[in-house]
């Protein structure tokens, strides 16, 4: 159902922004929590011994873990409603992120990692849903575009927050810290959180805006269902090839940072917090430029796709990051990729909302987040035996340039026009 606009013209209200704000901020925090260890990477190599191969396999096990939460997240929240699957999941992670303080060596911080990955496994198919419930179609990849930002604010506020929490008062200390701020999120959540059709605070000219409905059963529909559309193979393919490409930039960029240009723990932040700057300006943009398509008459299919093409655009030129003789041409490069990744990943998402309906966008969320998690692993396996046997990033990064054409040219074969996925047949 489209929006509704009150005869008057008057505003119909902005309460819905202010669950995009909770979402915003629960993805700044998911995004905290799992890049405490990537920023801290170089400290903690040299400190407990790790090679290359080892800390593969640590950001591995978070990996494995969010693809096996992904496996039954999106069905669980689509159960259970976005109110109490949300803080299930983060209430698991913020105790997970907590963990990491206990850890001495590879095998545990591997298991505080798998725990870590299987509470975050909820936060996308829950926020996804959330917009699908508070948001008229056209706004809908504005919202995603500006709570997905949160992935990137999250990346920048670890980096500075980290090294300064870690320097003073120990590296445990910022896990500890980071998981203290998700459970106050969590107290927040449940005190404040409802549906458009429950929420009292919700004017009557707004809920019409979002053409609200009242909650839909809370039937879960089986991924096999799912699985026999093709647009659930278009979202996933497109999560498997650039998924991985992300999971890179997080928990890799600090090394190669260290590696290439020699950045101590305290020299890493700046540089980062450019990257994942212009990472924030790129999601909010993508977003924003879907919607402005379809106020100019596009569809939503040629809209969202010209997006995506236009952020696939953006990331070619970072394979030559590699070979780049000064750090902050090599900043910038990546810091265009970013923002590229992030525009798509805000059309990406939007995809769900497009094709199925609102009672099975958290199940398609996590299909795709379990081929993204999935990619994940195969890459970090990649990288760390690259490493190990060269040192050499180049191909890593010849491979994140040339993916989301790839990925698009997909995305089209599979839903060349987006249409909705009928699951009644």
């Amino acid at each position: 159902m489209d929006s509704i606009v009150p005869a008057s013209g008057a505003s119909p209200g902005n309460f819905r922004w202010r669950v995009c704000a909770m979402l915003l901020a629960a993805t700044t925090l998911n995004y905290v929590d799992r890049q405490v260890l990537g920023v801290l990477a170089p400290f903690l190599q040299t400190r407990f011994g790790w090679s290359e191969v080892q800390y593969s396999h640590i950001v591995i096990a978070f990996q494995a873990a969010y693809a096996i939460g992904l496996l039954g997240a999106g069905a669980v929240i689509d159960r259970l409603g976005t109110r109490i699957g949300y803080a299930l999941s983060i209430g698991v992670w913020c105790v997970a992120a907590m963990s990491h303080s206990l850890a001495a060596g590879v095998a545990s911080f591997a298991a505080a990692r798998f725990a870590l990955g299987l509470g975050e496994a909820g936060n996308f198919p829950a926020a996804i849903k959330a917009v699908a419930e508070w948001f008229p179609q056209r706004e809908r990849a504005l919202a995603t575009g500006i709570f997905n930002s949160g992935s990137n604010i999250g990346a920048i506020v670890a980096p500075m927050l980290v090294p300064v929490v870690a320097a003073k008062w120990g590296w445990q200390a910022a896990f500890l810290c980071t998981g203290a701020l998700s459970a106050i999120w969590l107290v927040t959540w449940l005190l404040t959180y409802r549906t458009p059709g429950q929420q009292p605070k919700l004017s009557a000219a707004e809920r019409a805006y979002i053409g609200a409905e009242p909650p839909a059963p809370r039937v879960r529909v089986p991924w096999l269902a799912l699985l026999r559309h093709r647009q659930a193979w278009a979202f996933a393919a497109a999560k498997f090839l650039t998924d991985p490409i992300w999971w890179f930039f997080l928990f890799w960029l600090p090394k190669f940072l260290h590696a290439e240009y020699g950045l101590s723990l305290l020299q890493l932040g700046l540089p980062l917090i450019a990257i994942f700057v212009a990472a924030d300006a790129g999601s909010i943009a993508g977003g924003w430029l879907a919607g402005r398509f379809i106020k100019l008459g596009c569809s939503a299919n040629r809209a969202r796709k010209t997006a995506m093409l236009i952020c696939a655009l953006m990331v070619m030129p970072v394979i030559f990051a590699a070979k780049a003789n000064q750090l902050w041409l090599a900043v910038l490069l990546i810091g265009i990729a970013t923002a590229g990744h992030q525009g798509w990943s805000a059309n990406v998402y939007t995809l769900t909302s497009d094709l199925f309906p609102r009672r099975a966008v958290a199940s398609a969320v996590g299909i795709g987040g379990f081929a993204g998690a999935i990619g994940g692993m195969l890459i970090s396996t990649f990288v760390g035996l690259l490493l190990q046997a060269t040192g050499s990033y180049v191909p890593v990064f010849v491979m994140a340039g040339s993916m989301y054409l790839i990925a698009l040219l997909v995305v089209h074969l599979l839903v060349p026009k987006l249409q909705p996925a009928n699951l009644d047949l």
